[in-house]
């Protein structure tokens, strides 16, 4: 059938719309079309470079539609007209690959493609760093090298680290990113290896919160009368600090400001006579609120079982209230209760 003007000129015009394809994405095609066994043979001749960058464009190429097969393969259209085109995957590309190359080989070539993806995921977990991370790991290197990675974190994150970076250099690292241009991939490529060892790599330096709440356990489990002589130093030599410590704890006589249910519930979960030793070595008005909390016939039993205990060592008497304190909390995380941390009474500490 004679092909109209019309058709021509609405051809070339669909042709001048969509982007042009780039040679290794043309023999990508090639290789597509031929199959997994005749593209296999092919790629046999190749060196390991020209078979990478060929994979590497294979990945990337999507849905190819017949008219685009055609328009690369013109020595394929009669065999391609009534298909339905060809699907360019990294999993395609990868079982043509072992369909000819051996198992190291191919982890080698694929490690390379698989690049983009763990680039993405670097400067994600770079972007959730602490500001002040970012900034006193910045302030050290180039303005040019600050402007390139600044240039690659989200934009709340990097409007948040680069006043941390002082006035002079923000000025020049902002007028940087302003007329930066495409940083060459070496170059790139060198700064986000270095990003992984130096930052995403390192171990995890806590954050000046998880420190405040390790020691706030710390003192949770400390002896009562060990905290209190700690607690005049701290309060005179650091009151802020150590105050926001008292904040984050929560000890055994803070479990009375639970709801009457959950305290209920805590009672119940604790192993063997932990609930009796806890309460043994409890002030009365604490003991009095556990009591309280329990129905008439389990209050009774707890009571019995507390007199008939006889004398118990601190030591032990400490260790049940820790765990009963642990067991709290763990409810509290599985979302069971609710600790009232931080309410009116947070300032009460022994």
């Amino acid at each position: 059938m004679a092909v109209t003007e019309r058709q021509r000129t609405d051809t070339a015009t669909r042709a001048k719309k969509r982007r042009p394809l780039k040679g290794p994405e043309k023999a990508a095609i090639l290789f597509l079309v031929l199959g997994e066994q005749k593209g296999g043979e092919m790629m046999q001749k190749l060196t390991d470079a020209e078979i990478q960058t060929i994979t590497r464009a294979m990945s990337g190429l999507g849905v190819i539609d017949n008219e685009r097969v055609e328009e690369v393969l013109t020595d394929f259209t009669e065999g391609m007209a009534n298909g339905n085109g060809v699907v360019g995957s990294f999993a395609v590309a990868e079982d043509m690959l072992r369909s000819f190359l051996p198992e190291d080989q191919v982890n080698g070539i694929l490690k390379d493609i698989r690049g983009p993806l763990k680039e993405r995921d670097l400067w994600a977990r770079f972007s959730g760093l602490s500001e002040t991370v970012i900034a006193n790991y910045l302030k050290n290197e180039h303005d040019q090298t600050i402007a390139a990675i600044l240039s690659n974190v989200k934009t709340d994150v990097c409007a948040k680290v680069l006043p941390l970076l002082g006035q002079e250099k923000m000025q020049n690292v902002v007028e940087r990113m302003i007329r930066m241009e495409a940083v060459p991939h070496h170059m790139m490529k060198q700064i986000e290896e270095t990003l992984q060892s130096d930052i995403i790599n390192a171990p995890a330096q806590p954050t000046s919160g998880e420190l405040q709440q390790r020691m706030a356990d710390l003192f949770n489990k400390l002896d009562s009368n060990a905290f209190q002589d700690l607690s005049e130093v701290l309060e005179a030599r650091m009151p802020e600090t150590f105050g926001q410590i008292k904040g984050k704890m929560f000890i055994f006589d803070d479990l009375v400001h639970l709801d009457a249910m959950d305290l209920a519930r805590v009672m119940r979960g604790a192993p063997g006579n932990a609930l009796p030793m806890a309460l043994r070595g409890a002030k009365k008005e604490v003991r009095d609120v556990f009591l309280n909390a329990l129905p008439g016939r389990s209050r009774d039993m707890l009571e019995e079982e507390m007199n008939t205990m006889g004398p118990v060592r601190g030591r032990d008497v400490r260790d049940a209230q820790s765990g009963l304190v642990d067991y709290a909390k763990e409810l509290a995380d599985e979302e069971v209760i609710r600790l009232p941390l931080g309410g009116d009474d947070e300032d009460e500490f022994i």
